[in-house]
């Protein structure tokens, strides 16, 4: 008599992604970045003022060129950054909560969770932000990232005050830089959420579920965006006048 061998189920996180200690997404995330930057050092000719770039001015997040139909510019934004520090700061934090969020989240729910991220720092700038801004940075995703951290560990019962001193300092010290307040309150609050609702999906048809909350995101974002792309094509003509006197050069 044959005896049925014991089927074995991978072991699973609180999302229900596969454990693994391997993490890929992270270190690519950071390369791409460190490539975008070489690239606008190299057209610049000088590794902190990076911006005068071809590639950085055709990249950033500048909302009347976004709002004329230049929409690749609310995610490549996101690649670009304003000198060596503002990339350096931003890459050591994306490595260090990186690696906790995507071991937890898996790689499809991690790319999820950072790209929406960005795109939610994007859109609460774009929307609630003035015209007279050029937005660039990963700042967005890796606070999205961080609001991810701090769900995953309040969820796990982990002291999380650690990332809310972390939060806190950087959300204080847009009050003094030009920072965009908003882009990272906006990352935040996406990503926090987002991973809120793959926490809490019942296990019972949970990708579903956490597949229900990313498109909720992203019609919520998409009607951001929308919504004050109409606004500022109906006052084209003003907006187009503010942006000749403050855009930089």
């Amino acid at each position: 008599m044959n005896e049925g061998k014991r089927t074995v189920r991978p072991a699973r996180t609180m999302v229900g992604a596969q454990v693994s200690d391997r993490v890929i997404i992270t270190p690519v995330l950071i390369a791409l970045n460190v490539l975008a930057y070489l690239v606008t050092v190299f057209q610049a000719g000088s590794p902190m003022n990076n911006d005068r770039a071809s590639l950085f001015t055709a990249t950033s997040m500048i909302p009347e060129l976004t709002a004329q139909g230049e929409w690749w510019r609310v995610v490549t934004s996101g690649f670009m950054h304003f000198g060596l520090i503002h990339l350096a700061l931003n890459m050591a934090v994306l490595y260090v909560v990186g690696q906790h969020v995507e071991r937890e989240l898996g790689k499809v729910r991690f790319s999820a969770v950072y790209f929406l991220s960005l795109l939610g720092g994007s859109a609460s700038a774009f929307y609630f932000g003035t015209v007279c801004q050029q937005l660039a940075g990963a700042s967005g995703a890796v606070f999205g990232l961080m609001g991810a951290l701090l769900i995953l560990w309040k969820r796990q019962r982990r002291d999380i005050s650690t990332i809310v001193v972390v939060v806190g300092i950087n959300l204080v010290s847009n009050l003094f830089t030009n920072a965009s307040l908003l882009g990272h309150l906006g990352g935040f609050v996406i990503g926090g959420l987002l991973t809120l609702a793959m926490v809490r999906a019942p296990q019972q048809n949970r990708n579903l579920y956490q597949i229900g909350a990313v498109v909720a995101a992203v019609v919520l974002l998409g009607v951001m965006f929308a919504l004050r792309a109409a606004q500022l094509d109906t006052d084209a003509e003003v907006i187009l006048e503010i942006a000749r006197t403050c855009r930089p050069n």
